[in-house]
């Protein structure tokens, strides 16, 4: 009986932290200068690596705000349902190596991401060449 409630106790404390640790979930962006949510983006995990889709844009300028400065074959296409954050893979407590697309000038990123606040904001560092030549965002987790 008292294996079954230190058992019972682990799973109580340590499920939370194992949802932490885990970047999928819905995540609010917040504007660099307005300090205002933008949008809703969905991280998921496929293959190994996380990959993030818009969901929902705060406040568009437009209806159905479209990615007219992409190329290739997001060129045109709808912001809501795109997939902005790719390629990511676990490094160190972190996710790296991806890729982040900023639909408004349609340019591609380097990409890491890290929890902090106990898995309630993410840091995500967009980079050309280093991570030092970049810029982080703190998202938000959605509940």
């Amino acid at each position: 009986m008292p294996q079954r409630l230190i058992i019972s106790l682990l799973i109580a404390v340590l499920a939370p932290l194992a949802v932490a640790a885990d970047p999928a979930g819905r995540w609010r962006t917040i504007d660099d200068d307005t300090g205002e949510a933008r949008s809703i983006v969905e991280i998921s995990m496929a293959g190994g690596t996380l990959s993030g889709k818009v969901l929902r844009l705060f406040n568009p300028t437009e209806p159905n705000p479209r990615c007219t400065q992409c190329s290739g074959e997001r060129e045109g296409q709808p912001i809501e349902g795109m997939t902005v954050l790719w390629g990511l893979v676990p490094e160190d407590g972190e996710w790296v190596d991806g890729r982040v697309l900023d639909p408004e000038s349609g340019k591609e990123y380097n990409a890491k991401v890290k929890l902090v606040d106990d898995g309630a904001r993410l840091e995500l560092r967009g980079y050309l060449g280093m991570p030092m030549l970049g810029r982080t965002q703190v998202w938000e987790r959605v509940e």
